[in-house]
């Protein structure tokens, strides 16, 4: 019988007391990558979905629900504003680009977005296949849209009022599928795209207006007063310079009725609240670790106590110290290894289910792929705790008095 097959009869013999400490292990492991994950994928979300947006002008409110709303598209809106204001802002010389947005609809809970030739920019999406929206009632739609609705170009459809869906407040007027964006891993992945004036003309906007998006690089200019009376819901900003950023919000806070939010310092404030509750689950983590640990420990010194007799007659029969303590530590390692695998499908499996809820209810995967390097670094912290527990548990092979444990155990 080889050492490794010694190794497996031990584990196999005591096998309620190895669960435990795998799954307990494997539990801590678990929390350690989901939290980190949880971690990555909130940051990667609010820095690639922030695109080159600098501020967000909205109606008053909530500043990080304009944001989430206007940004990350997943609340709603703190209501419209003038579309004749929003123009007025975007002609200051600190601004370099100014595009407003305009939605409350929905197709199968996908948001329709009314905005300008300049949104696409923002990240860096370009069409796959069609043509760009020329005139109202045209649609482009995201690539997971396009995907997960399987829509073509020449397909139309009936949207929804509101931001779920819903076959109660259907619209009467169709919208046509006239391109799909490449996929980008951003949020416009997952938006249908028009102009305003579809957006007006599904809600039966009052007043005459031009037909067609000719707005370039994201200018809101217009001839005459095509646009007057109308809304829009927010106003996406691009800075010329970082000084803007320390004048116009307050100034636009101050003296419009108007709310300026810059996104990133709101998803930083966001960001330090999770905060509080990433590290203490990671503190929990951590002891659980410890603990666990401490119970792989127990184990194998509880292995090599009680089969003292066992070992000390291995060594008559000529196996070495070292074999022995390759025994105690192809257990440990086996333990280690178990908890790190299952604690990786726990990890992806709890992950998975949850940002699935999250997926149905904003249309949104949020989940990020851990780097591989944070495995490395769990992984390697899981090793020198699973070494620390077999060092200290091999001392009493080192200490063997083999006559004394054979005489005593006669």
């Amino acid at each position: 019988m080889t050492i490794w097959s010694i190794s497996i009869q031990n584990l196999r013999s005591k096998p309620f007391y190895t669960f435990l400490s795998v799954f307990s292990l494997a539990l801590s492991i678990a929390l350690l990558l989901g939290i980190q994950q949880v971690e990555a994928s909130f940051k990667y979300q609010m820095e690639n979905n922030l695109g080159d947006i600098d501020l967000v002008i909205g109606a008053k409110g909530s500043p990080l629900q304009l944001v989430l709303a206007s940004v990350l598209h997943m609340d709603n809106p703190t209501g419209n504003i003038p579309y004749e204001d929003a123009k007025k802002v975007g002609k200051n010389p600190m601004i370099k680009s100014a595009v407003p947005i305009s939605y409350g609809d929905n197709y199968k809970g996908y948001r329709i977005v009314g905005t300008t030739k300049g949104f696409a920019p923002l990240y860096n999406a370009a069409l796959e296949e069609g043509r760009a929206v020329k005139k109202s009632m045209e649609v482009v739609l995201g690539h997971t849209v396009a995907k997960q609705l399987q829509l073509k170009i020449g397909d139309t459809f009936l949207s929804s009022h509101g931001l779920v869906d819903n076959d109660i407040d259907v619209h009467s007027e169709k919208l046509k599928v006239v391109g799909i964006y490449k996929p980008t891993q951003k949020i416009i992945d997952r938006l249908i795209i028009t102009n305003l004036e579809s957006i007006w003309d599904v809600h039966h906007t009052e007043g005459e207006h031009e037909h067609g998006d000719e707005q370039e690089g994201g200018s809101i200019e217009h001839s005459g007063n095509a646009y007057e009376g109308k809304e829009i819901t927010s106003l996406l900003i691009s800075f010329r310079n970082p000084s803007a950023f320390l004048t116009l919000p307050r100034k636009i806070n101050e003296q419009t009725n108007m709310q300026a939010a810059l996104p990133k310092y709101e998803l930083d404030r966001l960001y330090e609240y999770m905060g509080v509750g990433v590290k203490t689950i990671s503190c929990i983590a951590y002891i659980i670790l410890v603990i666990s640990c401490m119970t792989i420990f127990i184990s194998l010194y509880k292995m090599v106590k009680e089969h003292a007799f066992d070992l000390a007659l291995l060594r008559t029969y000529g196996a070495s110290n070292v074999q022995l303590i390759r025994m105690v530590g192809y257990e440990g390692c086996i333990m280690g290894l178990l908890a790190f695998l299952l604690g990786i499908l726990l990890s992806k499996t709890g992950l998975s289910l949850m940002f699935k809820m999250v997926e149905t209810e904003y249309k949104q995967n949020m989940l990020h792929e851990l780097p591989l390097m944070e495995f490395l670094q769990i992984g390697a912290l899981v090793f020198i705790m699973i070494l620390a527990a077999i060092v200290l548990a091999i001392h009493p092979i080192i200490k063997m008095n083999i006559s004394t444990i054979l005489s005593h155990e006669n």
